[in-house]
């Protein structure tokens, strides 16, 4: 099973962006202790600031990869054309967000990438990876 992780704009920038927020661990130290706990799944991570490159990325993966979780990052709120590409793409999306956009800004609580996603997962810290994970792989109908 092939599954990949997503992360849009800024979120190169954690374990130093605003860690009262998002914390202190990088993404690619969460990722390297994530890898083990999965050890029969190949995962893979792509990050970038460019809305282009994460449209071009889901439409790489989106036919052949068996799960992406998708963090879009500001992008959620704003790109119409992330919301295309998912769904015009096979592979299924869980959708994530580190913080509990629900209680922050107003701005936040609409999401124009939602309608194309299996699920969301929100404000469980940098865990939702996780679980998404396990959620893409439960519903492949393989074991954890």
């Amino acid at each position: 099973m092939k599954i990949i992780i997503i992360n849009g704009p800024n979120l190169n920038l954690l374990g130093t962006r605003e860690p009262l927020v998002y914390g202190n661990q990088t993404f690619d130290e969460y990722f390297e202790s994530l890898k083990p706990v999965f050890p029969g799944i190949e995962l893979e991570y792509f990050q970038s600031n460019i809305e282009g490159e994460l449209i071009n990325k889901l439409h790489d993966c989106g036919f052949s990869y068996d799960g992406i979780v998708l963090n879009a990052g500001g992008y959620t709120h704003t790109s119409v054309a992330i919301g295309d590409a998912i769904k015009s793409i096979t592979t299924p999306v869980v959708e994530v967000h580190i913080s509990n956009i629900h209680a922050r800004e107003e701005f936040r609580l609409k999401s124009m990438i939602s309608a194309g996603v299996m699920g969301i997962i929100v404000g469980f810290g940098i865990d939702v990876y996780r679980m998404a994970v396990e959620k893409l792989i439960r519903e492949s109908g393989q074991r954890i």
